[in-house]
């Protein structure tokens, strides 16, 4: 029996590794493919990259308003019904009302994000994964999606592609403070190794 669960972990650590790997060369290679004004979400990421750290927490919560607008009442009220749940600690029916979300409205890549947010929290890493695949196949530079993906190969011990992760975030947002202190607190683990 110890030697079939270690197989089939075996195969879902594979298949996880494939998965991180192809989420890695979306957001490495990927061009801009998703609906939501693009030409306010260019000057924002624009300005991300010029400003000062007070000035790029303003940029970055102007970019998350962008990212949190569906275009739909009804999308808006899932996720602001999920966003609570998690707040409160109810993982289940977050990923219910993001599960909802997704279903209807699987081009917006908020709705994958948070549900992955809401998986990882249930230590439910393939399929967080997963989502932040959908995420971002719909927004390359969904620094938070990338970030969340970072913190997942932490816990899944992958420092060296979860510090590629967050080296990615930084070159989107170079301000992103919790990204900052994750790749110190990586480069204190391994003593400074190249990662």
């Amino acid at each position: 029996m110890g030697a079939k669960f270690s197989g089939v972990m075996g195969m879902s650590f594979q298949f996880l590794n494939r998965t991180v790997a192809s989420v890695l060369a979306i957001v490495l290679l990927s061009t801009v493919c998703w609906a939501a004004d693009q030409d306010k979400l260019d000057r924002l990421y624009g300005q991300l990259q010029d400003a000062e750290p007070a000035e790029a927490r303003r940029v970055a919560k102007e970019i998350e308003l962008e990212w949190s607008k569906s275009g739909s009442p009804a999308m808006d009220l899932l996720l602001k019904r999920g966003t609570d749940a998690m707040e409160a600690g109810d993982f289940a029916s977050a990923i219910g009302h993001f599960t909802a979300l997704t279903d209807h409205a699987p081009d917006f890549a908020e709705g994958w994000h948070r549900r992955a947010v809401a998986f990882a929290a249930s230590e439910m890493y393939g399929p967080a994964v997963d989502d932040l695949r959908h995420a971002l196949e719909l927004n390359p530079r969904h620094y938070d999606a990338i970030a969340a993906l970072g913190g997942i190969l932490v816990k899944i011990e992958k420092p060296e592609v979860a510090a590629q992760a967050f080296q990615q975030v930084l070159a989107i947002h170079p301000h992103y403070r919790e990204v900052t202190e994750a790749l110190e607190h990586l480069d204190s683990q391994t003593g400074g190794a190249d990662l």
